[in-house]
């Protein structure tokens, strides 16, 4: 019986190039691959799908069919927050492929099958973020194959990777976890996106696309905190306001009480929201990392809320598979 073993980190999704349809391409993800927190899944092969987690069970059957495989015994190790903005569902199903794909000694491309597990539709950063880690720009989608009803499952291709850049080794990225509601996902999370895009401004879309080629590729190509910084909390706000209506704000109540306590911090940069919240994340350096975590506690402290503090590096890696002998 063979045995893998799959992890990976987090990522930052801090938002989209374009959301409207007067525009050719839309979508166009921008994202961080995290080093914690983690996904971590284990597999071994078996005739059926076995596993404690039912979300991990229902991947699980998904990458048997995918696979043409008769089962797969999987177990979590470790788990990312749900619905909180951490790229939770794609990890997950990635991870619980790749190491069903490995338990069963296949070798094939995540990339493509990606669309059958049900991920990939609209940002391509939580599978480019799988494959490789880094700073990750994706090109989206052409406008054209928008509809208003979500496309079949799988009637899509992964967004390409247009950019990509490892950032500095002492950069670390403060995550806050606040506990509350989660952030929107599945049918909830289409209506509310395609609502978003039938009415967002072009112009918003046209800011976006000078900020990205003037400042965020230049700052991460040449590994400046401050400026890299300043150009995913501009894009994270130019972002929150095609959002306004659909989440009651440019961010995301209470992730716009924590963004804006933080953004007192000195030694913080970058602050914003991650994907629909509640997540919020800020950049600094090792050297200011305890100071910055300091202000994080006060920040929850303040707004009246509990939550988890993760202090990250960005990884330059993908996923960490495993495959161990057969037992």
């Amino acid at each position: 019986m063979s045995r893998a073993t799959v992890s990976t980190g987090a990522r930052l999704h801090v938002g989209f190039q374009n959301l409207s349809l007067a525009r050719s391409r839309l979508y166009g993800g921008i994202g961080i691959a995290l080093e914690e927190p983690r996904v971590s899944v284990i597999a071994r092969s078996a005739d059926t799908v076995i596993a404690d987690d039912p979300l991990a069970g229902s991947y699980a059957t998904r990458a048997c069919d995918v696979l043409d495989v008769p089962g797969v015994e999987l177990g979590l190790e470790e788990e990312l927050p749900r619905h909180v903005g951490l790229g939770s569902g794609t990890q997950l199903a990635l991870s619980t492929l790749a190491a069903t794909a490995r338990a069963h000694d296949l070798e094939v491309s995540l990339r493509e099958l990606a669309p059958e597990m049900g991920r990939g539709g609209r940002s391509g950063v939580g599978v480019a973020t799988f494959e490789g880690g880094g700073f990750v720009v994706d090109a989206g989608h052409p406008t054209t194959r928008f509809t208003t009803e979500p496309p079949i499952e799988g009637d899509w291709t992964v967004p390409p990777v247009v950019a990509r850049h490892d950032l500095p080794s002492e950069w670390r990225f403060l995550v806050v976890v606040p506990n509350g509601d989660p952030g929107r996902s599945g049918e909830d999370e289409d209506e509310s996106l395609r609502a978003v895009i039938e009415r967002a401004d072009p112009a918003v879309a046209d800011e976006i696309a000078g900020v990205i080629t003037r400042k965020l590729l230049p700052a991460a190509t040449e590994g400046r905190l401050e400026a890299f910084g300043e150009a995913i909390a501009e894009i994270g706000r130019k972002n929150g306001s095609w959002y306004t209506d659909a989440q009651g704000g440019v961010f995301r109540p209470p992730a716009g009480a924590l963004v804006e306590a933080l953004e007192r911090c000195h030694v913080l940069s970058g602050v914003g929201q991650s994907s629909w919240g509640p997540v919020v994340y800020g950049l600094t350096d090792r050297a200011h990392a305890e100071e910055a975590v300091a202000a994080a506690e006060n920040a929850l402290e303040r707004c009246g809320l509990e939550g988890r503090i993760v202090l990250s590096a960005a990884t330059s890696t993908g996923a960490r598979i495993r495959t161990d002998d057969p037992e």
